[in-house]
This record gives structure tokens, C-alpha cells and sequence, in this order.
């Protein structure tokens, strides 16, 4: 009798510990906001990244070297760590060790994009608490460029020394969360330079564009300043009236909801290109004063798919 006693307040007092350690667990991520992400994969490289900053920002120099001495530990499939100075100097690269010690402030990707710049832009941008960047870069021991989505969290060891950490995720699923930071982002450059900052925006090495995301600008009357389809903006059309594959008009919804708020979501039909059946999009518009008129910002990306029969 005593032993089973012994045994069940054994299994109470684990299962306690179990669940103490589980919850706490939990709370370490809360302050991080995961659930602005649709996708696990997403949610995973964010803690991977976070939890390996965290660790850099107790003990720095010995972290680096345990990074260093355990290479595979911090790279997986799809994803690895790195570790850079904030003059670009690349300390730790799980996936690429070669570049340790090389200063990369200045490489761009296939698309002209400057890496290491984005990054620090990132880092500083209120709207983008995670810095998030993408780019094209090459994956270990291929040959090719495929696209990249990176999150990144400064670190400021006890030396003083500041670091920022980062990974990314190859062939990245689109977040809906990636066009809100890129349009509030415009947003906010629009509404503090006005239409001196259109070039920056429309500009395919800057933040505001990446894979098949654009960011665009138009007034409210539809006078398009920077196009969603076009490299230049003298085509005019009729943006507001045009509709998707089921004849609805998403942006003449959007701007009817514009009216009475800053921002909307609105989904839409559109023809995938490899499958030729319809997809749904979502676009997100955010409206912002320049000058004596409202501004119209947006930019579109892919929802989540269900699974496809044929």
C-alpha cells in the first residue's frame, strides 16, 4: 500500500514538473506575437532564431565558439543559423562556413538587392518587430539562387559588441504578414517624405518588393502612381473596376471600406499559372495622408491553398 502511495505521488509530482516546465516553456514565446504567422514552418524558424540569440546574448564569445564547434546542431533542412558584426562581417555560418571572417555588407543577390542592408533597415523598422527580409541566395552545395525569406533579432553581448542573428527559410510560403509590414512600411515613408519617396518604393532592390509581391501606390479617384503589373506607371487603366476570376471587384470593395478606416483585407480569385484553376489572393490596402490628398498603398499575396484534387 505504501508503495503504491510512494508511486502515485511520484507520478503527481513529475506530471507537475511536466506541466511547470511546459507552460513556462510556452511563456518565453509570448512576447514574440506567433500568432500573426499562418504557417508552422514560419513559427519554428522564428524561435530557432530567437532562442539562438538569446543564448548569444548571455555569453557571447564562448556562444560563438559553441556555435562554431556545433555546426550541425544549428543547421537543418531547409533553414540554418548565421551571426554577423553590424559592419556585415559574418562571424558564424552554420550553413556556409566559408564565409566566417568576410566582411558581405556590400554583396547583393541576383536581383541587386543589398543583403546585409536590408537587414539593418529591418532591424530599426517598427513595423517589422521580427526583420524580416527577403532575398535570392544560393543553398549549400548547390549551384543555383533560390528565394529566401530571413528573420533577424539584434543582439548587444556583455562585451558591448552588437551582433544581428539571423535564418531563413528556403522556398518560403507567404505570409500574409510579410505585405502588412511592407505596405505600413511604405506607408509610413510616404506619409513622412511624401512622392519623393514613389522611386525608392517602386524600386525592385528595396524591401517593398520581393518574388511576385509588389508594393503600389494609386490616389483615390484610381490615378495609378505606382503600378501592381508594370515596371512604369504610364498605363492607366481602370484598376478599381476590374475584377477577379468570379467577377467580383476587390478593389472597388476595397475602397468602399477605405472610407471609414485606415486599412482593409480583401481576398480574391485568380488563375494559378501552373494548374490553371483558380487560387485565392489576398490584398492589403492601408490609406495615408500626403500633402492635401489621401494615398492608396497595397500590395497582394498568395492564401493558403487547400489541398488540390484534380
Amino acid at each position: 500500500m505504501k508503495i503504491d502511495y510512494f508511486f502515485q505521488k511520484s507520478f503527481y509530482i513529475t506530471a507537475l514538473f511536466i506541466l511547470i516546465l511546459l507552460i513556462s516553456c510556452q511563456h518565453k514565446y509570448d512576447k514574440l506575437n506567433l500568432e500573426i504567422y499562418q504557417y508552422r514552418d514560419t513559427k519554428k524558424l522564428v524561435k530557432f532564431v530567437y532562442d539562438s540569440a538569446e543564448l548569444l546574448r548571455k555569453n557571447s564569445s564562448a556562444q560563438i565558439e559553441h556555435f562554431i564547434q556545433n555546426r550541425e546542431d544549428y543547421k537543418f533542412e531547409g533553414y540554418y543559423l548565421y551571426v554577423y558584426k553590424m559592419d556585415g562581417t559574418n562571424v558564424f555560418h552554420s550553413g556556409m562556413p566559408e564565409l566566417e571572417g568576410t566582411n558581405l555588407m556590400n554583396i547583393r543577390d541576383i536581383n541587386g538587392k543589398k543583403i546585409a542592408e536590408l537587414v539593418l533597415e529591418a532591424l530599426e523598422n517598427e513595423y517589422n518587430p521580427h526583420a524580416w527580409v527577403h532575398f535570392s541566395w544560393w543553398q549549400p552545395g548547390k549551384f543555383y539562387s533560390v528565394a529566401k525569406s530571413s528573420c533577424h533579432f539584434k543582439v548587444t553581448a556583455e562585451n558591448g559588441i552588437e551582433y544581428f542573428v539571423g535564418g531563413g527559410l528556403d522556398y518560403p510560403q507567404e505570409e500574409k504578414e510579410f505585405i502588412r509590414i511592407i505596405v505600413d512600411t511604405a506607408a509610413r515613408r510616404l506619409e513622412k517624405e511624401g512622392i519623393s519617396s514613389l522611386p525608392v518604393i517602386a524600386d525592385p532592390r528595396t524591401q517593398f518588393n520581393f518574388r511576385e509581391v509588389r508594393t503600389f501606390v494609386m490616389k483615390q479617384n484610381g490615378e495609378i502612381l505606382i503600378s501592381p503589373i508594370s515596371g512604369n506607371n504610364i498605363f492607366q487603366f481602370d484598376l478599381i473596376n476590374c475584377s477577379d476570376e468570379v467577377g467580383h471587384k476587390p478593389f472597388a470593395k476595397a475602397m468602399e471600406n477605405l472610407k471609414n478606416n485606415d486599412s482593409t483585407w480583401e481576398v480574391f480569385l485568380a488563375k494559378n499559372r501552373y494548374e490553371r484553376i483558380p487560387e485565392k489572393k489576398t490584398m492589403y490596402l492601408k490609406k495615408v495622408e500626403v500633402g492635401n490628398e489621401f494615398l492608396i498603398v497595397g500590395a497582394i499575396i498568395d492564401l493558403p491553398q487547400p489541398p488540390w484534387s484534380g
